[in-house]
């Protein structure tokens, strides 16, 4: 969701050094490896911080075609995302997205056994879609995103805004844009 239909607007550098966690350690595993009454409350803050970015987001370029594309094409839209489902609702409602999505097919980190890249998310959505993983795809920016869906059989796309190529190990397909990705989803 952030980076894939949202601009991406996270900066997890800022967002560690506020929760005061290890630099270049992803922020849930950091939290994850804390006592539990230590990391309550910086879990609490990230829900703030990230409810600030979810308010103020903006939607990719293509996003809105793209998702009416595939409904029109009688696609089932899940979300699966690190952020929490509150957080993700009011990203979507920002973005004027939501409509998209039915309520139980957007998952968050409280959702989840474990957070991406774990494939428990892409599991549990497969599941209530009663649908295989061969007839599946997952589309992301970042490296967890592709290696969730490695790990659970789905087709992989990375949307590679930046063309730098990465983790082309991980990628079925890479697209630099929504547009492009709705001409080879969509036509």
């Amino acid at each position: 969701m952030d980076g894939t239909l949202t601009i991406a607007v996270h900066d997890f550098d800022a967002i560690r050094a506020t929760l005061g966690l290890p630099p270049g350690k992803p922020i849930l595993e950091a939290l994850a490896a804390l006592p539990v009454e230590e990391a309550e409350p910086l879990y609490l803050r990230l829900d703030e911080l990230e409810l600030e970015l979810a308010r103020d987001s903006t939607p990719q370029a293509g996003a809105k075609e793209l998702l009416g594309g595939l409904r029109r094409r009688g696609a089932t839209l899940g979300i699966l995302t690190r952020n929490s489902v509150l957080n993700a609702h009011e990203t979507l409602k920002a973005c004027d997205l939501l409509d998209f999505f039915e309520p139980a097919c957007i998952l968050g980190r409280e959702s989840v056994l474990a957070p991406k890249p774990d494939p428990d998310g892409i599991h549990k959505l497969l599941a209530h879609w009663n649908a295989p993983s061969n007839e599946a795809v997952i589309v992301g920016d970042f490296l967890f995103d592709l290696q969730a869906g490695r790990r659970a059989g789905v087709a992989t796309v990375h949307l590679d805004v930046n063309g730098d190529g990465g983790w082309p190990e991980q990628t079925d397909f890479r697209v630099q844009n929504l547009n492009e990705l709705r001409k080879l989803a969509v036509a």
